[in-house]
């Protein structure tokens, strides 16, 4: 029993020993390396034969996937390469094309002989600015914004360089003799960007002593089948103290940007001719003139009054202009033409002189007066011409707006019913209409002045009766203004005496390349 039971412990012992390395005891995963590891070569099932291979396969298996994949990519980025290059050249090409693009629309936009300013953004404006008081503000304001930034209209090629328009006015040798009237620049607001329009006058203003808003609106009417416009502004206008600070402002932006600093006296260096310009234009062979009025409200039977608001805007502007303009002959101020009779307009004037010729500047500013093509009698223009040698002024601008409505041209043209209406707005009429009266009021104001002042005596006696002028006596000048729109137009006016031809609706309908236009016609003109 003893044995027994010693046998079968020693039994037990051997089957507990015997376990851990039966097959049955343990799974599959942990019997099989083992197997492989002592018999290599021998396997149960085709599986656990192949079961060695997976890991070298997959080993190279590896090897060829990332060879394979090397080369997809190689071949991949040798389709890229060219594919980054031609998106790098178009992208290229595109900013190139653009940059270029613009520059040529820059050199083309801004050059006054495109044809598009004539043809293109004149209409567009009417179009757009059924209110030609509107398209007028538009215009100044956006020009002024151009300037500011460099992008403004400006002639290209120094055409005047040639010498062959130069012409001597006031002692000065200015390179043309082609000017800009008042009222496209009431305010001074873009008399620099007006010059690089090619004009060598540019007349801004006109200017009151103080503010007025002028006459209510709608005061602007365009008439385009004539090229011509009826206003009846009023002479609005920000007072003389606005434009003296304006123009002042100019002066010192220039002494600076000249190298002569910021100081009071810069300012004084300028006007006193240091910077060899003119102390009003600021540009060499150019002028600026400065239109100065009475206010609306002060009396037309006060002259001591009237004198008063002509002399304050002397005394503020003066300093800034090359020339003064009297206007006498708006016809939407009343009253303002009476004061072209010979008493008070040669009170007006040698008051006038008198401040002119006291501004503190080395050499002083010219005085002219506007007359009005209305005023067109032997007596009158006899008048005036005796007002202008006795009070001093050192000229005449003949013509502005007409109160008359002329005959449309060519002769016989009908003009169309919304016109016929626009004719009977009150206002002064400009246009071409008005040239030939002007060319021979220019004839008949020529002949009068060259023939010099009247004396005490054949002025009582006589309308006609005038002594020839002194040798010594400087010539008056005339500048011509009322109709002038082209070259030929413009050869005419100086034929007849006139010095500088003036223009304002010409622009307003021929665009910003009007004076250009107007200077190459004018030199075909005179190489005939």
């Amino acid at each position: 029993m003893a044995c027994s039971s010693a046998a079968m412990a020693w039994r037990a012992s051997v089957r507990a020993r015997a376990l851990p390395t039966s097959r049955w005891t343990q799974r599959p995963a942990t019997i099989l390396p083992k197997r492989v590891e002592r018999y290599p070569g021998a396997s149960r099932y085709a599986s656990e034969s192949a079961a060695p291979a997976p890991t070298e396969a997959v080993k190279e298996t590896a090897k060829d996937t990332v060879k394979e994949a090397a080369k997809e990519t190689a071949k991949e980025n040798a389709k890229e390469i060219p594919r980054k290059a031609g998106r790098g050249s178009r992208k290229a090409l595109y900013t190139t094309s653009l940059a270029l693009t613009l520059l040529v629309g820059y050199i083309y936009g801004t050059d006054t002989r495109a044809s598009i300013h004539r043809y293109g953004i004149v209409p567009l404006i009417r179009l757009l600015y059924p209110d030609a008081e509107d398209a007028h503000h538009m215009g100044v304001d956006n020009l002024k914004m151009l300037y500011q930034f460099g992008l403004h209209p400006r002639e290209r090629g120094e055409p005047d360089r040639d010498g062959a328009l130069s012409t001597e006015v006031f002692g000065y040798n200015l390179s043309n003799p082609i000017g800009i009237s008042a009222g496209l620049d009431k305010h001074a607001d873009v008399p620099d960007a007006l010059f690089d329009l090619g004009p060598a006058i540019v007349e801004v203003g006109g200017t009151t002593p103080l503010p007025q808003d002028g006459n209510p609106k709608p005061r602007v009417f365009r008439l385009p089948s004539q090229h011509a416009m009826i206003n009846r502004y009023g002479l609005n206008s920000k007072g003389a103290d606005h434009m003296a600070a304006v123009l002042k402002q100019r002066v010192v932006d220039f002494a600076y940007a000249a190298g002569f600093g910021q100081q009071e006296l810069s300012e004084q260096r300028v006007l006193d001719g240091e910077a060899n310009v003119p102390p009003g234009s600021l540009v060499p062979g150019k002028l600026l003139a400065v239109q100065v009025a009475k206010n609306k409200l002060t009396p037309d039977s006060d002259i001591e009054a009237i004198k008063r608001d002509y002399v304050y805007c002397v005394d503020r502007v003066a300093r800034y202009a090359d020339i003064l303009v009297v206007n006498v002959s708006s016809p939407n101020t009343p009253g303002l033409r009476d004061l072209q009779a010979v008493a008070p307009l040669t009170a007006i004037l040698t008051a006038v002189v008198g401040s002119a010729k006291s501004v503190e500047r080395k050499t002083k500013p010219y005085v002219m007066v506007k007359v009005s093509p209305d005023e067109d009698s032997t007596e009158q223009i006899s008048g005036i011409c005796e007002a202008v040698w006795r009070s001093g002024v050192d000229g005449v601008i003949v013509g502005n707006t007409t109160n008359r409505r002329p005959d449309a041209i060519p002769k016989g043209f009908v003009l169309p019913e919304e016109e016929q209406k626009t004719l009977k707005e009150t206002g002064g009429y400009s246009g071409p209409q008005l040239f030939d009266r002007s060319v021979a009021l220019v004839a008949r104001y020529r002949a009068l002045l060259d023939q010099g002042p009247p004396s005490s005596t054949e002025s009582e006696n006589s309308e006609n009766a005038v002594a020839k002028a002194p040798s010594d006596v400087p010539r008056k000048v005339i500048f011509a203004s009322g109709g002038i729109t082209t070259g030929q137009q413009a050869h005419a006016a100086l034929q007849a005496g006139a010095s500088v031809a003036m223009m304002y609706t010409g622009v307003v309908y021929g665009g910003i390349g009007t004076v250009t236009r107007v200077k190459q016609e004018l030199r075909k003109e005179l190489t005939k």
